[in-house]
């Protein structure tokens, strides 16, 4: 199937190496979450979520007018997209209220889980049932820690997660979709996320209205977390080995707990820290179904945790 292509590499691009790229993809891909929990104090949490969906729906639709794809789709095509931008709205939702609650770096660790079982349920192999040896006392230790104060976001944070799997399977589904794919898919799906989140949560986001700083701030959110390391992640992903790739996803948890830190003074306890040297553990070890060549990637489009690249052949 033919995809949608990123513009091609610029001479910067082609000069940088692909590693370059992947820094900066992990460092957007968890600071504009950061920031979002920072402008909390302005914009109530579901708000700040409307705020970050539509701001990358306009930036993804007028770069790539996904409409124009949309026309020409059947009805399951339509119903497809519908549903998983359906999912990533509700999905960010949760993500936000998640984090509002818990340490960054222990929601992005509880997001990872979903991404090992899949890989296990797909391809039952000694090495992926280490990884699920790893990965589940790492969430363990990372839920323990905080259920009793915060089982509210504890539940949200495995909301979010459970969520994200149904987001890798719908991925999938578009992947090996012969009409849509690529950065049109991940355009449609944005925009039909912020039609379904605007019921849910533009309510919560009209006071930003009167308040520049604010509106501006929820609009540099979407921006850094869904339209920067997407374009990152193009970039790296067209110079780097699968294999490569995927071992260099595994230190995502860690780049969220390092943000936390340095943004938002969430230190871990050395409980938290051993959960996500763990789950860190886990996603390094394991190994994804081998994927038809017929088969192009589905992109990423989550904008905010773990890989869905991982879980589909990326």
């Amino acid at each position: 199937m033919t995809t949608a292509t990123a513009p091609a590499p610029t001479t910067l691009a082609r000069r940088l190496p692909p590693h370059v790229w992947f820094v900066g993809s992990a460092v957007f891909h968890y600071l504009g979450p950061a920031f979002a929990v920072l402008l909390f104090a302005r914009v109530e949490v579901l708000g700040v979520a409307w705020l970050r969906i539509a701001s990358a729906a306009v930036v993804l639709g007028l770069w790539r007018r996904p409409w124009r794809v949309a026309r020409g789709l059947g009805t399951d095509g339509r119903r497809l997209l519908l549903a998983w931008g359906a999912v990533l709205a509700v999905m960010n939702c949760c993500f936000y209220l998640a984090i509002d609650a818990l340490p960054l770096g222990t929601v992005a660790a509880i997001e990872f889980l979903p991404v090992i079982v899949l890989a296990a349920l797909g391809a039952r192999s000694v090495r992926n049932a280490l990884a699920l040896a790893l990965a589940v006392p790492g969430v363990y230790l990372l839920t323990g820690v905080h259920i009793g104060g915060e089982p509210l976001g504890v539940a949200l944070a495995f909301a979010n997660a459970v969520l994200f799997a149904l987001y890798i399977v719908l991925a999938h589904r578009v992947a090996r979709h012969g009409a849509v794919g690529g950065i049109d898919a991940l355009a449609a799906s944005m925009v039909a996320a912020a039609v379904v989140v605007t019921p849910l949560a533009g309510w919560a986001a009209i006071p930003a209205a009167g308040d520049p700083v604010a509106l501006l701030a929820g609009v540099g959110v979407g921006i850094c977390s869904s339209v920067i390391p997407y374009i990152c992640d193009q970039l790296a992903m067209a110079r780097l080995a699968r294999a490569t790739y995927a071992l260099m996803v595994s230190l995502l948890p860690a780049t969220a707990t390092v943000i936390g830190v340095i943004v938002l003074a969430q230190v871990p306890s050395p409980a938290e820290a051993l959960g996500v040297a763990l789950v860190i553990a886990g996603v390094a070890v394991h190994r994804d179904p081998e994927v038809a060549p017929a088969v192009s990637p589905a992109p990423r489009a989550d904008g905010h945790g773990a890989d869905a690249r991982t879980a589909v052949g990326w």
